[in-house]
């Protein structure tokens, strides 16, 4: 599996599928799903309507209309309550259940945001190391997806990626 790590805008990404990091309604909201919603245009809003919202660390996708994918991920990333309250599990579960849908979808190419590192203030070092590390042990598991794009919204973001790939992957050059 190819690992890339960019900073760019994920709405225009050409992948086939973008993850949102949405909140429980997957109505819309601010930072990457706002962005997302507005790329896509009102048939994601009207298509989200009828899923009928998604709890933590869970995940639903919709066809991506306006957007350069083909589809769309939304997950419901956990709110950071210092680490006590399953923070971990969630993130992590965030990741595998986008990555099994977009296998089910048979799809090849996945972009993730920063889930919960925005609005919902989980630790960026953490986060990252959760996202990077949850990709891995999919890739070991199942070879269907063979690209994983982590889209960055900073440049700090995308040196937290880089540092966190290259010390999860010892020996290896980072993407």
């Amino acid at each position: 599996m190819k690992i890339t790590i960019l900073k760019s805008d994920i709405t225009k990404l050409t992948v086939d599928v973008i993850v949102n990091a949405a909140n429980s309604s997957l109505l819309g909201g601010g930072g990457v799903d706002g962005a997302i919603h507005r790329a896509a245009g009102k048939a994601l809003l009207e298509e989200c309507h009828a899923l009928h919202g998604c709890k933590a660390g869970q995940a639903k996708y919709t066809q991506a209309y306006a957007l350069p994918a083909k589809y769309v991920i939304h997950t419901v990333g956990p709110v950071w309550q210092g680490g006590q309250k399953n923070e971990a599990e969630l993130l992590r579960s965030c990741y595998q259940n986008s990555l099994a849908i977009a296998r089910d979808l048979g799809v090849h190419s996945i972009a993730f945001p920063a889930i919960s590192t925005g609005a919902y203030r989980y630790p960026l070092d953490e986060a990252t190391r959760i996202a990077i590390s949850s990709v891995q042990e999919f890739a070991a598991e199942s070879g269907s997806v063979q690209e994983v794009v982590f889209c960055c919204f900073s440049d700090a973001d995308e040196a937290c990626y880089r540092t966190a790939y290259a010390e999860l992957t010892t020996g290896k050059n980072g993407p």
